[in-house]
């Protein structure tokens, strides 16, 4: 029995060579790509929802809130079959200049991963923003600060360093909820795996290959997010 596995286990490492390596990494810059620019145009969205959502006017706060709900409380994956398949559906689309954007997956896949992840982001920031010690606020306002200056200069820079441990669990959490780009015909690593796996039929070999992939991507984040810490929350240890 444990020969029979050995043989298939070193069977399919005779599939990783340069064709497949390159598919891999392929998968890899798609991957790194869309998680990058979910990430930044996240964060970008997030720091002005969060602030709105502190606001204490309800209809300021009350649509963020009721926007951050819906997208934490729902898969991801439900969120993009919605905005993949529903785009189809808006009346005039694909007559449309915007159907040359909206026609190929990756457009409505980054808008899946932009609104997921600046929700999450939006609640980070919003509870860091909470946590701003209230004699600090209380020396800006004596030092004249008007609530924009409070808000900028003394609110978000405090906030985004305390955001900084439950923010790398985002990133983290969006790193690998990447992994379902594949079946809206993405080609991430998973999709690379899966195109190995039937091509080959190798599971071993493909899927713990981009297994490792993902362990080693997270393993750089959760040190550059150590560093990142270690340097702005100095003060805190």
């Amino acid at each position: 029995m444990i020969e029979q596995f050995l043989d298939i286990f070193l069977a399919d490492n005779l599939i990783l060579n340069t064709e497949t390596i390159l598919h891999y990494w392929g998968g890899l810059v798609m991957t790194v790509q869309l998680v990058f620019l979910a990430l930044l145009v996240g964060l970008v969205l997030a720091v002005p929802l969060a602030v709105g959502r502190t606001s204490k006017h309800w209809w300021i706060s009350g649509p963020i809130w009721c926007y951050t709900y819906v997208f934490r409380g729902t898969p991801l994956l439900i969120q993009l079959y919605i905005i993949y398949y529903g785009v189809t559906f808006i009346e005039g689309i694909q007559d449309s200049i915007f159907w040359v954007i909206f026609r190929e997956a990756y457009v409505p896949l980054l808008i899946a991963f932009v609104l997921n992840t600046a929700a999450y982001t939006t609640e980070i920031l919003r509870g860091a923003i909470k946590q701003t010690p209230h004699g600090e606020i209380e020396a800006a306002q004596a030092y004249g600060f008007t609530p924009w200056q409070v808000i900028t200069r003394i609110k978000l820079p405090s906030a985004l360093r305390r955001a900084l441990p439950a923010y790398s669990n985002e990133v983290i959490f969006m790193l690998h909820a990447s992994s379902i780009a594949s079946v809206v015909t993405i080609i991430d690593l998973t999709g690379a795996a899966r195109d190995i796996f039937s091509r080959y039929y190798a599971p071993f070999t493909s899927f713990l290959f981009v297994a490792a992939i993902y362990l080693v991507l997270t393993f750089a984040l959760v040190y550059l997010f150590k560093r990142l810490e270690q340097k702005y929350l100095a003060h805190l240890q």
